[in-house]
């Protein structure tokens, strides 16, 4: 009976860090198998997890080439780790659970409504559901748009195989390719059919599931934009204004510099900021060298991988409502108002402080991995240590060179702060916190100067 109350009593939080790190070890150990690396020989167990976790957390920062190191076994189970990262494992055991009639508990429901950040358990399955329609749709669809420029280059069976792989990995904003030699889709960057391909479904992955379903569904019921509900209208603002300020300013930032961009038409150029503004928010291709970009774009890129996608998606980082929280809260305090307000609603002081708490857990934790890295890594500058730990914390994927070369300190930490941007800083913090408590109890206000 001890034992049944205790499993009773662990909370969601605890169960999804442990359902994303028990995935991981699982994914690590198949990995680790000589099966499934080309040589035939067994890869390292500590490369193995690093593997798994980049793809489970649909980061795309890899130690070892993705194309010409693992075997199509080895690929195969990072192409399922990166669907099980981008779904969430939650997802997937409930859609097992569905096809073999099982019934969903109350626990599961409620693990499900953290995992995926809805308001209410109404309605979770059907929510289920249709990530799974949608998810299948969206990347049905890239994938056969990705075929028709793969199977011209590559040949009939590598050219599908490819466009799967690159559909799946881009919805999920995992990052991962399989073009050989940590190039990504450099060799590919006059191509705008596969550049904006990847580019949307980046930007769809990245949305969220709960966004995309009141998008449909307005279409159907004829729903205004300001009808929508405040979360999507937040979504939609901050998401519209880092794409479009991001790709103007790749497009200034990169226009002569003869590294990347100077010598492309004004299309490619476009299509090249375009891409290059949406690849930092967790999706981790690059289609022009990410080190040799001005400093400017550099600090572009870094601010937009602690960004991040929306909360519900498959991208990682801060989130884009996180953002738009700490931003709507300055200026209320500049107004001198007493609350947060947003397109004329009241936010409530809970949804303030997380905001804030995963902020500043996410700074926090960028700080620490920066000060690791930079005892660990020696001879790597600064500007890249900080670029590979946004990255990672961002569960983007980029880097400028440094990751195949972290020491196993430094791939180790690398490995925690992936897992610690996917599962969510604050998620992770309340699991190990344990059970939390409401105090009723109010203490006397102190005074402190501000400022």
């Amino acid at each position: 009976m001890e034992t049944i109350k205790k499993k009773r009593m662990i909370s969601p939080f605890k169960i999804l860090a442990i359902g994303f790190a028990t995935v991981i070890l699982t994914g690590g150990i198949l990995l680790s198998l000589p099966v499934s690396s080309i040589s035939g020989e067994s890869t390292s167990l500590l490369d193995s997890i690093f593997t798994a976790t980049s793809a489970v957390c649909v980061t795309g920062l890899v130690v070892v080439d993705t194309g010409t190191y693992w075997s199509l076994f080895g690929q195969g189970v990072i192409l399922t780790l990166i669907e099980i990262g981008g779904l969430g494992f939650m997802a997937m055991s409930t859609i097992f659970a569905l096809l073999v009639g099982k019934r969903i508990s109350l626990r599961e429901r409620l693990i499900m409504q953290e995992a995926y950040n809805t308001f209410t358990l109404q309605g979770i399955i059907s929510h289920v559901r249709y990530m799974l329609i949608f998810t299948v749709t969206v990347q049905g669809i890239a994938s056969l748009i990705l075929m028709t420029q793969f199977i011209p280059l590559y040949g009939v069976g590598t050219g599908i195989y490819y466009g799967v792989f690159h559909s799946i990995s881009a919805f999920n904003n995992a990052g991962f390719d399989l073009l050989g030699d940590f190039t990504s889709l450099t060799v590919l960057n006059e191509n705008k059919i596969i550049l904006i391909t990847i580019g949307m479904l980046i930007n769809i992955g990245g949305l969220g599931y709960l966004v995309w379903r009141e998008i449909f569904g307005s279409i159907k019921t004829r729903k205004k934009l300001k009808n929508f509900s405040l979360h999507t209208k937040v979504v939609l603002m901050i998401s519209a204004v880092l794409l479009i300020t991001g790709t103007l300013a790749m497009l200034i930032f990169e226009w002569n510099n003869p590294v990347t961009m100077e010598h492309m038409t004004f299309g490619n150029k476009l299509t090249n900021s375009f891409f290059s503004a949406t690849t930092p928010r967790t999706a981790g291709f690059n289609s022009i060298s990410n080190s040799d970009m001005t400093a400017a774009s550099k600090l572009v890129t870094m601010i937009y991988m602690f960004i991040g996608g929306s909360p519900g998606s498959t991208a990682g980082g801060v989130k884009t409502t996180t953002l738009g929280i700490v931003i709507f809260t300055l200026i209320s305090v500049l107004k001198g108002r007493d609350e947060t307000e947003v397109f004329g609603k009241r936010l409530s002081q809970p949804t303030v402080y997380r905001a804030v708490s995963v902020f500043m857990l996410g700074i926090s934790i960028v700080i620490v991995g920066v000060m690791i890295l930079s005892i660990s890594e020696v001879g790597a500058a600064f500007e890249i240590i900080l670029y590979e730990v946004l990255s990672a914390f961002g569960t983007v994927g980029l880097t400028q060179g440094l990751t195949p070369t972290l020491s196993i300190t430094g791939r180790v930490v690398i490995t925690i702060i992936m897992y610690l941007g996917r599962v969510g800083p604050l998620t992770v913090m309340l699991a190990l916190a344990g059970k939390q408590e409401k105090v009723n109890i109010k203490y006397p206000e102190g005074k402190l100067l501000i400022g």
